[in-house]
Formats: structure tokens, sequence, C-alpha cells
């Protein structure tokens, strides 16, 4: 029988070498256990004073895991899990990653080795009761914010430029709150943000952090209400899927007074220029992407493109030759997308079929939301059994497997859903204005901007399939029927269409 071969972990932190937990009394302890099991160690990877909290993207966790998928090593001895990493997840990402290639985790101290059952039971165990306590934590933590935010107690961290704490209490800092007066004074004037920065810039102001001022930054401080003496509290959330800060909605924040930057008046006047330019402002679009780039497809399924300094939509396939001339595929859009907002049964229909899509993925996701609910107390249910001596241990992960894996998959479809029935309801505000203006936008369609004929089809439109003789306009969430060339021909563009398709 081949000697199993397996790698030993060491990653000691810190605070533990100064305890005297060196890495080579941990180096020892694993070789020895090795040597006792009669095992070849055949790998060594030093993680020697590298945080747990995040261990994944390692250069040494890398190696690691290279060696289990090819087979270099087919165990891993570490001292305890917590040394392993701390987060949870990716204890459990380990888990899976060394059960799929057949290879075992060894825990000396917890006495766990997965290679038997119970093993593997008892890791399974201990890393769900570490998230329970994990998700516990967080949440006590969550109200204890909104406690003290409510309060307006000092929730840790720095005051933002141009303030700093005093104790509880915030005051202006003596340094930085002129310059950021200075901000409002020089924005009132020249109305540009990416202007106010360079002139801060070239006075030689830096941010606290000693970087330059950007278009960002000044933005975002003009802002911030605080200048005009409100403070905000318990208005930033970490996006699930980012991780980044993101604001919440505008009924959880509180506000607290302190001392005013500016007056209400300056920070208004200065609140009302930026609102005027965001209402104007549009996005940069590409200059070399033609208005129907992305929506328009051949009907043998690949993707019509315009190749430089030509005049047709023409499929990427080498095999096919299939093309439409750009002017009068924008001539048989505006013609479909005419007969479409004139016809009040048609957009009826659209309406009612948009409503309800967004109204039963709303239900879905309260029902969702609720099962959720529901799963995460089956498990706290399944924890408190099994502490208590109700549930004994080799039996637990036959009870905790189903709910936890159910719960997973639930988080999964919320976020899903969330992102979904916002994107939904952005649209749906979009379709409504464009209805609303229809004659005015087929009246002056021809006199639009690029840009502005880009926004309407991003809209309106989800696909354009080019068939030999047809086209098929399919609008967001709702499919019409073919426009042939011949009922294009009624408006005078049937020769053209037959031709240029034909070639």
């Amino acid at each position: 029988m081949r000697t199993k071969e397996v790698g030993v972990w060491i990653r000691v932190s810190t605070e533990d070498q100064a305890r005297g937990e060196s890495p080579e009394h941990h180096k020892e302890r694993a070789f020895a256990y090795a040597k006792a099991k009669g095992w070849k160690v055949k790998e060594v990877y030093d993680l020697a004073g590298v945080s747990g909290k995040s261990v994944m993207e390692h250069p040494e966790a890398q190696r690691m895991l290279f060696d289990i998928r090819q087979g270099n090593i087919t165990g891993l001895i570490f001292s305890k899990i917590a040394r392993l990493a701390r987060n949870t997840k990716q204890l459990l990402e380990f888990s899976d990653i060394f059960r799929n290639y057949n290879s075992d985790l060894i825990s000396i101290y917890e006495n766990i080795d997965t290679s038997s059952p119970a093993g593997r039971l008892f890791y399974t165990i201990i890393s769900a009761m570490a998230e329970w306590e994990r998700e516990e934590i967080a949440s006590r933590v969550k109200q204890s914010v909104e406690i003290r935010a409510k309060m307006g107690k000092k929730l840790g961290g720095q005051a933002q430029f141009g303030y700093r704490w005093n104790g509880n209490e915030l005051e202006l800092h003596p340094e930085e709150a002129p310059i950021r007066k200075m901000m409002y004074e020089l924005f009132l004037k020249e109305e540009r943000k990416t202007t106010v920065a360079t002139m801060l810039n070239d006075m030689g102001y830096r941010t606290r952090s000693g970087a330059k001022f950007s278009r960002g930054v000044v933005k975002r401080w003009l802002r911030d209400p605080i200048s005009k003496g409100m403070r905000r509290a318990n208005y930033l959330q970490q996006n699930p899927l980012t991780k980044s800060n993101e604001l919440k909605p505008q009924e959880e924040w509180y506000f607290h007074s302190c001392p005013a930057i500016v007056s209400e008046e300056l920070w208004q006047q200065v609140n009302d220029i930026l609102d005027e330019q965001d209402k104007s402002r549009k996005p940069v679009l590409n200059r070399k992407v033609h208005i129907f780039t992305n929506y328009i497809y051949c009907h043998c399924s690949n993707r019509m493109n315009v190749r430089s300094r030509l005049t047709h939509y023409k499929c990427v396939s080498k095999e096919c030759n299939n093309k439409i001339r750009r002017d009068d595929l924008e001539e048989a859009f505006k013609s479909r997308l005419n007969s479409f907002l004139k016809d009040k049964r048609e957009l009826a229909k659209y309406f009612q079929h948009s409503e309800k899509a967004l109204k039963n993925k709303e239900k879905k996701y309260e029902l969702l939301k609720s099962e959720l609910g529901k799963q995460k107390d089956e498990l706290k249910n399944l924890l408190h059994l099994h502490s208590s001596g109700q549930i004994p241990t080799d039996a637990f992960k036959e009870y905790h497997d189903v709910p936890y894996k159910k719960s997973k998959k639930l988080e999964q479809q919320i976020l899903k859903l969330e992102s979904e029935i916002a994107s939904d309801s952005i649209r749906q505000n979009s379709t409504s204005f464009i209805i609303d203006n229809s004659k005015e936008i087929y009246n002056k369609w021809d006199s639009y901007n690029r840009d502005t004929k880009r926004d309407i089809i991003e809209t309106v439109l989800d696909t354009i399939v080019i068939g030999h003789d047809t086209i098929s306009f399919n609008l967001k969430r709702l499919t019409p029927p073919k426009t042939t060339f011949s009922e294009l021909g009624e408006n005078g563009g049937q020769n053209d269409c037959q031709v240029f398709c034909r070639q």
C-alpha cells in the first residue's frame, strides 16, 4: 500500500509568536503527528504572520491548493482549525475542495481527521457553529450600531475632513474646515468640479491622506449635509456582492446637529447647481459603437456588426453572408417603434405584462425571504437541540445539511431577484417616459444625435433578429409579431430592404 503523502500548514500569528508559539514548534508537532501515522510529509506551506481573516488568495495557499488538485499531496496537517483560517466561509471552501479531490484535513488540536466519517461530521458541526456564532455577533453589532447612531454617539473611525472628534463631540478642524468652506465658494463661482479640484491642488492643499483632490471627492463633499451642520448616521451599508459601501434607504438615516462649515443658503445654492448638472448629464458612449451594436443578431444566432467604414451590419460568421444596410435598419426600427407606440392594445398588453412580471417577482422575493427566515430558525433550533444533547453527534449532519443547503440557495436567489426588481423598475419608468413623449420622439427622431437614439433603443429593445426576408424586433418583455419586408414596403422601404438583404 502506498504511503500517504501530506502537507504541513504553518500559520502562526504575531501574537502567538509573542506568547512563545513559534512556527518551528508547530512544524515539529506536525511532523511528529505524521510520523506517528506513518505518513510522508512532502510539502510545508509557511504563512507565519499572515492574518487568518483571508488566506485563500495567499501564494502559499494557492500553491497548496494546486498540489491538492494535482494529487501531489492527499492531506493537510495543521495545529488547529483557527490556524487554517478564521473566516468560516473559507474554512468551508477548503473543506469542499479537499472533499472533491478525496483529500483530508487533519487538525491536531481538535483531533479532527476528515479521512474518517466522524472527522468529517465534527468538522461540519464546528464550521456550522462558527458560522452561527459569527451571524449572531454580526446581528448584535448591527443592532448596537443602529442604537448608537440614533443616539448620536460616535461610531468609530475618523471624523470627516473639516472636523475632528473631541471625546464624543464633533468640532471644527482649525486647518481643514476653511479648505472645505473654500470648496463651496469656488464651486459657486466656477460651477465645475474638476476645476475646483485643480484650483485646490494648485494652491497646495491636499486631503487628509495626502492625496490630491479629485472630481469625485469634490462632489461627494459638496453633497454631504454635514457641512451645513447636519451629521448623518447609519446611512451606509456594504453591498453583499461587490463589498463596496453604498447608501441605505433614507428612511433609515439619522441626523444630528453639529458645527456648520457653511451656511444653509450656500449649501443649498451649490446643491441646486449639482442637481441641474446631474439631470443633464449623460453617460459617455463609445464613439465607435453603432446604435444597434450588441442588439442585432443574424438568423443563424451569430451577432451582426458594422465593420470599419462600411454601411452594413454583417453577420460575423464567415459562412454566412447575411447583411442589412444601417439606414434601412434604422428606418425599419423607427417604423416599428411608431406602430408600437400608437397601438393602444399593444401598449396595454405591454404594461399589463410588465406590471404582472414585476409584481410576480416582488411576491416571489417576499416568499423567498420568509422561507429563508424559516430555514435559519430551523438551523438555530437544530444547533440548540444538539448542544443540549437531544440530537446525537452522529445524527446531526443528517438533520443539518438539508436546511443549510436550502438557506444558501435561497440567499443566492434573493440577491438575484433584488437586482432584477431594481432593473425592471428603472426600465419601466424609462419606457413610460418614452411612451408619454412618443409623438415628439417619432417626429424628431432624425434630428436626435446618436447618443439619444441609443438611449431609446436601450430602453425599449431586447434584440433584433435579421432573417433572409424578415426583421424581428423583440421589445423588452414583449415579443411582437415579425415585421416582413413587404409590410415595410407600405412605408416606402420594400425594394431597398429586399435588395440589400439578398445581396
